[in-house]
């Protein structure tokens, strides 16, 4: 089937869990195809078994750089460039002052959170500028914006999104857009590592999904650049 603007090919890292997990299915009843990657090589089955061909989804760790280029190479061959790129891929510190943060820690959340986005952004967005058309949303966060004491790895990470992708707006050809999207606060176990039972006050990803699907799905080049919420 050729491509139209109304079936859209979509990447999303992180399809396993949380926010991502609950995208999948909105984008595919909506029309569009889907290719995800996750870290559980279960949960990836579990996608494959749920939701078959031509929808594609595949384990590995996004701060592998050189399992993120074999990907997008596979992926590139057979769907073309995507034409909503979702980096949604990220991990939380375990709460605690900055300085009782093991080093270990700080860096796999660093990997994962900043590096990885950067490593899909390295691999997929050539082949997006070359046709001249997509959008590249990395997801970011209220702490992206703003800070609070014990998360200070994870404000971290997500003010270098703010940044990272701001100034790959500035790179992109007239009709693209890349745009750093703070989803709110959502009752994932991101957010209950943090808050425990107090999480369960927030919207769940479920129902944070049957917004910012649509939302998302809307976005253009119009929006290039803004630092936009769900």
């Amino acid at each position: 089937m050729s491509r139209t603007h109304t079936r859209k090919i979509i990447v999303v890292t992180g399809a396993t869990r949380g926010l991502g997990r609950a995208l999948v299915p909105r984008f595919i009843a909506a029309g569009h195809t889907v290719l995800g990657c996750g870290r559980s090589a279960q949960h990836v089955a579990d996608l494959q078994k749920q939701f078959a061909a031509p929808h594609d989804f595949a384990a590995l760790d996004v701060a592998d750089d050189a399992a993120v280029r074999d990907w997008s190479v596979r992926l590139l061959a057979r769907y073309g460039p995507p034409d909503l790129l979702i980096n949604n891929a990220a991990l939380m510190n375990t709460p605690a002052p900055l300085w009782q943060v093991p080093a270990a820690e700080f860096d796999r959340l660093m990997a994962v959170n900043v590096n990885g986005t950067a490593n899909v952004i390295r691999h997929f967005v050539p082949a997006m500028v070359q046709r001249q058309t997509g959008v590249i949303v990395n997801l970011s966060s209220g702490w992206g914006r703003s800070t609070s004491p014990e998360v200070g790895p994870y404000c971290c990470s997500k003010w270098a999104i703010e940044g990272l992708t701001r100034s790959l707006a500035q790179e992109l050809p007239s009709g693209m857009a890349a745009i750093p999207l703070n989803p709110g606060i959502i009752d994932t176990d991101m957010l209950r590592q943090c808050w425990s039972d107090g999480a369960s006050a927030y919207p769940s990803p479920d129902e944070w999904a049957d917004q910012a699907a649509p939302f998302l799905l809307g976005l253009g080049a119009k929006d290039n650049g803004k630092s936009l919420s769900v």
